[in-house]
């Protein structure tokens, strides 16, 4: 093959509130040798799906920032989730054809260390996949980082009970959807925000809420007050913002409030931050508010088995499948409109790249 196209996402320009496509992603051919001799430990792979996820745009930031993962770097490719091929191996772990999930480049093909010294940028694993579940998809997605962090943070900080209540923002979203299939299984009433009507019939039809708003056209704290007059025992906030202040005012006493995420301030710098106005009712009503990353030792790692056992289980189901969403928001050559078009809301469920065309 020799010499083949290479097309990724390139990170251009440090935007100093939403990212552009053109100015500060662009889609790029990085030429790439597929047929360069592979060093001991090395494997060449073909990204097939890439992930695209509300944290990669804190890493679109000056490397001197501090942020909890390292920057992405100038005129070089971001990075993130993958599902991926192995096509050559000098790796004693891996054999050509072999299905791969990890931590990858945004571009089709890339050369990975996978010696045990921890040397290499990136990592891999082989996909595990004792369900045999034909969609890779789902491995970014359910089976991915998104259904590892609802399941550990809902019953780590969350704590859900039967009985309870519980609202989430962006419920339609990676991760919302996850939490309400999962709070729904618990027992609890569901109640969720979303930025569309379409979205709103998926909740409630599809998963089966027992309420929701589009936040877009309903005021939230009026919506909660005419959802859930009696009052929310958790609030799961993938949002922040104007929702987090109406939770807030709507908890009950000792209520607990999950800091998944605060999309709505992702693009602004921290002056410009829309903050808690409402803080004082974490006081007043002797509420508990915990953030957390996934990668977190007490979070992810420490719910791994559990995750995978219980959604696999959800997902062997046909009609509980069908539930989970799976947006693929085009192919790599669309790569910057679908990063901008996540970071606005416009994906419907969890957003994907098919990298492989």
């Amino acid at each position: 093959m020799g010499l083949q196209k290479n097309f990724g996402l390139i990170f251009k320009a440090i935007p100093d509130e939403a990212p552009v496509m053109g100015e500060h992603l662009k889609v790029e051919d990085c030429p790439f040798d597929v047929d360069q001799k592979l060093e001991s430990n090395y494997v060449l792979v073909q990204s097939l799906f890439a992930s695209i996820d509300p944290y990669m745009r804190s890493l679109l930031v000056a490397p001197s920032s501090d942020t909890y993962q390292d920057a992405y770097k100038l005129n070089e490719p971001i990075w993130g989730l993958a599902i991926a091929k192995v096509l050559r191996s000098e790796s004693k772990q891996f054999q050509p054809g072999d299905v791969v999930s990890g931590l990858l480049p945004m571009v089709q093909f890339s050369y990975v260390y996978t010696g045990d010294d921890n040397k290499g940028a990136f990592n891999i694993r082989k996909l595990e996949n004792p369900f045999n579940l034909e969609d890779y998809r789902l491995f970014l997605g359910p089976l991915g980082m998104p259904g590892l962090t609802a399941l550990s943070s809902l019953y780590d900080i969350g704590q859900p009970k039967k009985g309870e209540t519980i609202f989430i923002s962006s419920a339609a979203g990676a991760v919302g959807q996850i939490v309400g299939i999962l709070a729904k299984h618990e027992g609890l009433k569901v109640i969720g925000s979303v930025g569309s009507d379409q979205k709103l019939d998926y909740i409630v039809q599809d998963l089966g809420f027992d309420g929701g708003f589009n936040y877009k056209t309903e005021d939230a704290l009026v919506a909660l007050k005419r959802l859930v007059p009696e009052g929310l025992d958790i609030y799961y906030d993938n949002v922040g913002g104007t929702q987090l202040d109406a939770a807030l005012e709507s908890m009950k006493l000792f209520g607990r409030i999950v800091a998944c995420g605060m999309i709505s301030d992702y693009n602004n710098p921290p002056e410009k931050w829309y903050g808690a106005r409402k803080i004082m009712y974490v006081i007043d009503k002797r509420l508990s508010m915990r953030g957390f990353i996934v990668s977190d030792d007490n979070m992810g790692p420490r719910y791994k088995e559990r995750h995978q056992q219980t959604v696999g289980k959800l997902l062997t189901d046909p009609r509980q499948r069908a539930k989970f969403r799976v947006d693929e928001m085009g192919d790599v050559q669309t790569a910057a409109e679908a990063f901008v078009g996540m970071l606005a809301g416009k994906n419907f469920g969890k957003a994907v790249v098919r990298m492989a065309v």
